[in-house]
C-alpha cells in the first residue's frame, strides 16, 4: 500500500502572527524563516501522531484488495471518501459506485463488497482518494497540537544547527511529547 498527498492543506495550524507572539518577535527580519518553520512542525506533528491536522486529500494506491479485512485509511480523521477506482488488465479505470463499498468514517476504513471489481493489473490495481483533517481551519486543530507546533517553531528559531560543535545536543522539551501523546495513533 502506498499512500501520497494529492490536495495539501490550505492554512496552517498556526498563523506567522502567532508564531512571532509565541516567539516574542517583533520585527519583520526573520519573518520568511518562522513562515518556512511553520509547515516544518505541522509535517512532523502530522508524522508524530499519523493525523493530519488540515483538511487535506490523499490517495491510498493497493495491488489489490486485502482478503476479509477492510482497508486502513491513513492519515485519519478520515472526514470523506472521494473516488474507489479499480483498473483492469489494460489500464482503463473504473470508478466503483457508493453501494460496492462499504466506510466506517469513524475508524478510517473501507470494506469492498462482494460485487466490487477486482483489480486485472498487478501494481495499483486499486486507488482510493479520501479527505482527512480536523477541519478547514485552525480553530478545528486541538489546541495541545496547535501548542506542539509552536513548541517547534520556538525550538527550531533558536537551535538553528543539526549539530554544534562542542555543544550537547538535546531533543525538545519533554512538554513535546506529552502535548502530541494522546493524539497518537499506535500501530499493532
Amino acid at each position: 500500500m502506498t499512500a501520497f498527498l494529492v490536495r495539501p492543506p490550505a492554512v496552517e495550524p498556526v498563523s506567522l502572527a502567532e508564531a512571532k507572539a509565541h516567539l516574542r518577535l517583533d520585527h519583520d527580519a526573520e519573518d520568511d524563516l518562522v513562515a518556512a518553520l511553520i509547515p516544518a512542525a505541522r509535517a512532523l506533528v502530522e508524522l508524530r501522531i499519523r493525523r493530519a491536522l488540515i483538511d487535506q486529500g490523499w490517495r491510498i494506491a493497493l495491488d489489490r484488495w486485502p482478503r476479509r479485512t477492510p482497508v486502513r485509511l491513513s492519515p485519519g480523521p478520515v472526514t470523506s471518501v472521494g473516488a474507489v477506482t479499480v483498473f483492469d488488465g489494460d489500464g482503463t479505470p473504473h470508478v466503483l459506485a457508493a453501494d460496492e463499498t462499504t466506510v466506517d468514517l469513524p475508524g478510517g476504513r473501507l470494506m469492498p463488497g462482494p460485487t466490487a471489481r477486482r483489480p486485472g493489473r498487478s501494481l495499483n490495481g486499486v486507488e482510493i482518494d479520501f479527505s482527512c483533517g480536523y477541519g478547514e481551519t485552525a480553530d478545528a486543530v486541538p489546541e495541545p497540537l496547535r501548542q506542539a507546533i509552536l513548541m517547534l517553531v520556538g525550538h527550531w528559531f533558536e537551535v538553528r544547527e543539526a549539530a554544534s560543535l562542542g555543544v550537547i545536543a538535546s531533543p525538545v522539551a519533554l512538554g513535546f511529547e506529552a502535548l502530541v501523546a494522546p493524539y497518537r495513533v499506535v500501530r499493532l
